[in-house]
C-alpha cells in the first residue's frame, strides 16, 4: 500500500472566506423592530381597554377607538413581521423562491401522451 504519490492530497479545495450577509442583517433588524412595536401595542390596547372598560380618563369611548387602533396596529406588525421572517429564511438559503411562469408546462396527457 503507499502512502504518497500524485493524488495523495486533499480533494477539497480552501474554504472561501464567509462574508457577511447584509440583506439578512437588514431583515434581522426589521423583524426585531416588529417584534418590539407589536409588544408595545399589545400593551398599549391593553391599557385602553382596561382605561376603556374602567370609565376613568374623561370619554370612554376614545379609550375604545385607541384601543381599535392599537390592536390594528398589532396585527400589521405581526403580519409584517411574519412576512420579513420568509424573506429572511429565503436570504439565508432555508428555503427558495417559487418557480418562475417560465418554466417549462407538463405535457397534456402525462407521459403516455408525450411518446
Amino acid at each position: 500500500m503507499s502512502t504518497g504519490g500524485k493524488r495523495a492530497g486533499s480533494r477539497r479545495g480552501a474554504r472561501p472566506p464567509r462574508t457577511l450577509n447584509k440583506a439578512a442583517l437588514v431583515l434581522g433588524a426589521a423583524i426585531t423592530l416588529c417584534v418590539v412595536a407589536w409588544g408595545y401595542l399589545v400593551y398599549a390596547a391593553i391599557d385602553f381597554g382596561t382605561a376603556a372598560r374602567g370609565g376613568s380618563g374623561g370619554s370612554g369611548g376614545s379609550a375604545w377607538s385607541f384601543m381599535a387602533l392599537a390592536c390594528l396596529g398589532a396585527i400589521a406588525c405581526l403580519f409584517v413581521g411574519l412576512l420579513l421572517v420568509a424573506r429572511l429564511m429565503r436570504a439565508l438559503g432555508i428555503t427558495e423562491a417559487p418557480p418562475s411562469d417560465n418554466a417549462p408546462a407538463r405535457p397534456v396527457g402525462g407521459k403516455r401522451a408525450a411518446r
